[in-house]
């Protein structure tokens, strides 16, 4: 069981959707031809269609092809998965009901229902809002962002368990950086057998990186401001942590 908490400055479930679908490098397609996987095949358009370019073998084309109106229903699913090896890597899952249809050479998809499931439960999003959003300004570079914090600076996602409360951080043997938006970040606390998470809110959402570095940097600032919690200094006595 993961840790009950309060997400503060987070992603509405639109943003958070549209995050998924800008960042999303594969989708599974269950149509009436059956399922298929497509890796790099996909865009997204500024209302939230999906531009899906197929081979001509493809039997989700061949069901457009052969559609009554041209337009076949389907399903798509898209997977968050963390940059950063952590246990239970996938953030969330998107999907998207709706139709399918030919296109100036792709498969252009119109979403009818859209799904986000994350940890804290499934939600379905407003069509109207999932149309405006735009995906979070820093989701592109997560990745690189992530593993950089990972890999690099272990000193200082340490420093900023500092500002998580001791009780989430009970028996916790690693901490991984699991995700960072405009709105903050988030930890990734792994126990022997179970893990949670922490959000760690920016003081104001950051719209792009030199923005992102200056919040980073206040945060490690207030964790250096701030006790270190027994709980760790107990594992590291113990050699445990």
């Amino acid at each position: 069981m993961g840790d009950s908490h309060t997400w503060t400055a987070a992603p509405a479930a639109a943003e958070r959707a549209r995050s998924v679908l800008a960042a999303a490098w594969s989708c599974a397609v269950t149509a009436e031809g059956g399922r298929e996987e497509f890796v790099g095949a996909h865009g997204v358009a500024d209302d939230g269609r999906v531009l899906l370019h197929v081979p001509e073998g493809s039997a989700l084309l061949a069901a457009a092809v052969c559609a009554p109106r041209g337009e076949p229903s389907a399903v798509l699913e898209f997977a968050d998965v963390a940059p950063v090896p952590v246990r239970g890597r996938i953030r969330a899952r998107l999907w998207l009901a709706g139709w399918f249809a030919p296109e100036d050479g792709h498969l252009a998809f119109r979403p009818t229902r859209v799904v986000l499931r994350q940890p804290s439960g499934a939600v379905v999003v407003d069509l109207d809002e999932f149309a405006a959003a735009a995906p979070d300004p820093l989701v592109l570079a997560e990745a690189r962002l992530l593993t950089h914090l990972a890999d690099c600076h272990g000193d200082a996602v340490e420093r900023l368990t500092r500002l998580v409360d001791a009780d989430s951080l009970h028996g916790a043997v690693r901490v991984r950086p699991l995700a960072v938006d405009r709105h903050g970040l988030t930890l990734r606390i792994e126990r022997v057998r179970a893990h949670g998470d922490v959000r760690l809110p920016f003081h104001r959402p950051a719209d792009d990186i030199a923005q992102l570095t200056e919040r980073m940097h206040v945060l490690l600032a207030q964790a250096g401001a701030a006790s270190c919690p027994r709980t760790l200094q107990r594992q590291r006595a113990d050699g445990d942590g």
